[in-house]
């Protein structure tokens, strides 16, 4: 997952970059597999000014094969506004595997592959040993 930091009215040292890099990639990490580009802008809206929630942060992710996502949080410290939009984007991308897993069929299953204990041969084995002792069943009477 390569991760890009930008920030506007906002010194941007090395510091800063590190810190919200590693703020965002440690809530999204169990979707590393997932992703392929992380871009972070955090600003100061009022920049030199003061003001309740001034501080921005706009995460843009890209899943592998999916459109590019967004979120944002404003608050006002950096912190907040960092922890807040990395908590969406968690949650954008936890809906969004989990409407990739498992998909509810109109009889009401769930049809997930993933979910299957027994392979199909076996399944199609079972079904036949239950229908030919049905047949005998018929027969004895």
């Amino acid at each position: 997952m390569q991760v890009q930091v930008n920030s506007n009215h906002i010194e941007g040292s090395v510091e800063l970059q590190e810190w919200v890099g590693s703020a965002v990639v440690e809530q999204l990490q169990r979707f590393d597999d997932l992703l392929t580009r992380v871009e972070i802008h955090v600003s100061d809206e009022n920049a030199h000014k003061g003001g309740a929630e001034d501080k921005r942060c706009q995460i843009e992710f890209r899943p592998k094969g999916h459109q590019s996502m967004s979120v944002t949080h404003k608050a006002e410290s950096l912190v907040l506004a960092v922890d807040g939009a990395a908590a969406k984007a968690r949650h954008a991308l936890e809906h969004l595997v989990g409407k990739l897993d498992a998909r509810t069929v109109s009889t009401g299953h769930l049809d997930d592959p993933l979910l299957e204990e027994e392979p199909r041969a076996v399944k199609d084995a079972l079904l036949q040993e239950e229908f030919l002792a049905k047949q005998d069943d018929l027969n004895k009477e």
